[in-house]
């Protein structure tokens, strides 16, 4: 698809530099990116004036951009107008879904004594490394990729284009690389799918329990780091990232885009809000409400609203005493 067939599809005025020739307004556009990471061959979008610096540097060759906001589209680079950049790019991102599964893919990839049950699917374009044991009712989705020594227990469901790392463990009914949570919505309160185009990775030595979900990215990588230890009944959004040997304990939830440090722990039942980031070797207790970035490494915290575990403490003394004085 190029840029011309696409400003058809939103419906969007098509500016561009004078420079720019037809053949670059031609060109295919091989896929669409965040601002940061959009090469010149893939489109991006931008929805709010905070991101007028991710504007100026970027290299996508078009940004879907507000009209208010289009001086700071860099040189070289289309700026395609529309109303609502954020519903027109939920509209394009359709485009850029791969086949759920693909045929035409060579036959799986299994490696020397792995074990795979005759009950497991391994779908076409996968690859199965060495010694890994795959049980009954998995599911590998296409061009996904299992390293050596993983043992995938029953029913675990790894969709297309997901890598898990070597010497890994995966709990019964878990999914990796099920769609995150994205969506656009317009005045009128109507939704429009974003269509998570990116994977979810997992790194080396990482065990998941049982009932737990990594969605994968809308654009990149949803990354699990090595060494982490995650628990039963976990949810981790899109593009998340889970810092080395971080540990997530049961019923805990990260929304979208939130980054942990190193060695971050969350107790049971936590959730974590979206688009943060948490210093390394931070502790959350059980129950803990994360609406805020974390700078500070090395403390912990309690509660919600979210303060340090010894304030948390004092406050818990205090009510107590006052329920004891009625």
């Amino acid at each position: 698809m190029n840029l011309i067939e696409m400003s058809k599809i939103i419906n969007s005025d098509f500016i561009g530099d004078s420079f720019l020739t037809e053949g670059v307004k031609l060109s295919e556009v091989t896929g669409m990116n965040t601002l940061k990471d959009a090469t010149a061959s893939e489109i991006s979008f931008v929805s709010g004036s905070k991101y007028i610096k991710d504007i100026k540097e970027s290299n996508a060759v078009a940004i879907i951009i507000d009209k208010s906001l289009k001086e700071h589209v860099p040189d070289g680079c289309i700026a395609l107008i529309a109303d609502d950049p954020y519903w027109e790019m939920a509209t394009l991102s359709k485009y850029f879904a791969p086949p759920i599964e693909d045929d035409i893919l060579p036959l799986a990839e299994i490696g020397e004594g792995s074990k795979v049950s005759n009950k497991a699917e391994i779908a076409n374009g996968a690859k199965v490394g060495k010694n890994c044991t795959i049980m009954a009712h998995v599911y590998v989705g296409c061009q996904a990729i299992i390293g050596d020594n993983t043992v995938i227990y029953p029913n675990v469901t790894v969709y297309r284009d997901c890598k898990i790392g070597n010497d890994c463990v995966i709990h019964a009914n878990t999914t990796i690389g099920s769609d995150g949570f994205g969506f656009a919505t317009n005045k009128l309160g109507e939704h429009r799918k974003i269509y998570q185009n990116g994977n979810a990775v997992i790194e080396d030595n990482v065990e998941i329990g049982s009932s737990t979900t990594i969605d994968r990215a809308a654009f990149g990588s949803t990354t699990i780091k090595k060494g982490v230890r995650i628990d039963n009944l976990v949810q981790v959004g899109h593009n998340c990232i889970v810092g080395e040997y971080s540990v997530l304990v049961a019923q805990c939830g990260m929304a979208g885009s939130t980054t942990l440090g190193r060695n971050v722990v969350i107790g049971g039942q936590s959730a974590v809000s979206g688009h943060l980031s948490i210093a390394p070797f931070t502790t959350f207790a059980a129950r803990s409400g994360v609406t805020k970035s974390i700078k500070d490494s090395g403390k912990t915290f309690a509660g919600f609203p979210l303060m340090e575990h010894r304030t948390w403490l004092k406050l818990q003394g205090k009510i107590a005493k006052l329920l004891k004085q009625n």
